[in-house]
């Protein structure tokens, strides 16, 4: 079908051709004012072509020019931003103005299990600054190597504290200790180790604990603390935690 109007529009083209031929001979002056006719109005067409791009051109680019100015004029306006005061890192360890907010609940005897085991380490670490510790800071965290809080008593001993998050029915066995004191004094090089837990200590772990000089604080003996009804655990006389079977 394709060709077959294709080989029609060319014939029909050829009579035409030879058609129009034919007038150009016998009245060659038509044919030079059909050409005039046909050349003005392609110039026409053209010239309008130019003069509608050449408007949407000018309307585009006053728009940009408007848009400029306004943003220009913006930013004029807007006040400069005040410069920020230079921060002041805080000092490692520095954690007696710091973890007051975290030491409290611990400091009123609730809200210690309600604690993440980040925020338990950090009201930890609180405890040992408000009993006069210097240097304390938290390191727990993967390779701590049993190691949670460190500082120096009162009296300039290191204290190293491994912090126990644990549920009431989940007690700390000997296990626990004993990885903690293959490293709290050689690695760590404490001269006053502590397991502080949230829970308690089984019999062996705190046998264990006796053996090595680690002291064990469990529920009871951390609550004491935290309260102020007992001394620190670094203190000669304090008493351990209760141990159960």
């Amino acid at each position: 079908m394709f060709f077959g109007l294709l080989a029609t529009a060319l014939i029909v083209a050829g009579f035409a051709v030879r058609a129009l031929a034919g007038v150009v001979q016998r009245r060659p002056v038509w044919a030079v004012v059909l050409l005039c006719v046909a050349v003005a109005l392609l110039l026409a067409h053209g010239r309008r072509r130019r003069r509608l791009s050449a408007a949407r051109i000018a309307r585009r680019a006053g728009e940009a020019l408007e848009q400029g100015t306004s943003t220009a004029l913006d930013a004029l306006d807007a006040p400069a931003p005040s410069p920020l005061p230079p921060a002041i890192p805080a000092p490692a360890g520095a954690y007696d103005d710091t973890l007051p907010a975290v030491v409290a609940p611990v400091a009123q005897g609730v809200g210690h299990d309600a604690l993440s085991p980040e925020e338990f380490e950090a009201a930890i670490a609180g405890l040992c600054a408000r009993d006069g510790c210097t240097r304390v800071e938290v390191v727990g965290g993967a390779g701590d190597l049993g190691a949670d809080v460190t500082g120096l008593t009162p009296d300039g001993r290191r204290l190293v504290v491994q912090c126990k998050r644990y549920g009431e029915d989940n007690k700390v066995g000997s296990q626990d200790l004993q990885r903690f004191g293959g490293t709290c004094f050689t690695v760590h090089e404490a001269d006053v180790a502590l397991v502080v837990t949230t829970s308690d200590f089984t019999a062996p772990a705190v046998e264990y604990a006796e053996q090595c000089g680690i002291v064990c604080v469990n529920r009871d003996a951390l609550l004491a603390w935290s309260e102020g009804r007992a001394p620190a655990p670094w203190a000669a006389d304090a008493p351990a935690g209760t141990a159960e079977a």
